[in-house]
């Protein structure tokens, strides 16, 4: 049985995502897919999102998983839902396909001291809302501030996240949201590429302001889920196997994604 577990965002950034979940589920076997040459998702509409990924998640079915993590903020805000909703029962009802927003909102409330939080992402993301109705399900005390930092994305991805010129850019938004709520105690960074700029984002935040990335938390979540299906967990492969597939060039995709992965890696073409 080869029924690998796939993990998808329309780039690199689901790597930091992947990374963490090899760390603490390595047994599994695995498949990636970037949707690299309709990358980035966080300024297209909802109806495009939803169609790419779609089709992304068909062509994992395709490969034998059973289970899709979407790696993604912006897939899993605007196009989960109605995956879940409207397709699965469709075209593979007893196939799973989770998200990071969730999984996220559930335990961020636990973390903050005065109930403030901050939310930094794509403007897909943000404009979604999706983060504000699913963190006031849990935790309806707890204030939501959100901020899209739109050139974040562009600089990881031209590996310009640690030169002086990201600074401004860095800078800008952490104020912003400080200004809409300067007694925040929490910044979630709700898009997977943001966790490589920390060290900056930390360089520029007062004390005392916790910051959180989602990769251990989404690992985390996948291990009590599997647990919690015993019927979806003995349907996943267990060769400790890993591939990768990019919708774009695999020697970009193979040079880029070991910033976000730590690691080299080989990549394949695949046409949707």
């Amino acid at each position: 049985m080869h029924a690998p577990i796939g993990i998808f965002d329309s780039g690199y950034g689901g790597l930091t995502v992947m990374k963490e979940i090899l760390h603490k589920l390595p047994q599994y076997d695995y498949i990636y897919l970037g949707d690299n040459a309709r990358a980035p998702y966080g300024n297209r509409s909802f109806d495009t999102v939803y169609h790419y990924t779609l089709q992304c998640v068909k062509w994992f079915f395709d490969q034998g998983c059973p289970l899709v993590i979407l790696a993604c903020n912006t897939a899993s805000a605007k196009a989960l839902r109605t995956i879940q909703q409207n397709d699965l029962p469709r075209i593979a009802p007893s196939n799973r396909v989770l998200g990071v927003i969730r999984p996220t909102s559930e335990i961020v409330g636990t973390f903050t001291q005065n109930k403030k939080i901050g939310i930094l992402a794509t403007r897909g993301t943000v404009n979604s809302e999706s983060y504000r109705i699913e963190i006031d399900k849990f935790f309806p005390e707890v204030e939501v501030h959100q901020e899209a930092c739109p050139m974040w994305v562009p600089l990881v991805e031209n590996n310009e996240h640690q030169q002086p010129g990201a600074d401004y850019f860095i800078q800008q938004h952490l104020n912003r949201i400080l200004e809409k709520q300067p007694d925040i105690d929490l910044l979630l960074l709700a898009c997977t590429h943001y966790p490589l700029l920390m060290n900056k984002i930390r360089q520029f935040l007062p004390s005392g302001i916790q910051v959180m990335s989602q990769g251990p938390i989404v690992a985390e979540s996948l291990a009590d889920y599997l647990q919690r299906h015993p019927e979806m967990e003995s349907r996943c492969s267990k060769g400790g196997s890993r591939q990768f597939f990019t919708t774009d060039d695999p020697n970009d995709f193979n040079s880029q994604a070991s910033i976000f992965f730590g690691e080299r890696l080989q990549s394949q073409h695949v046409a949707l």
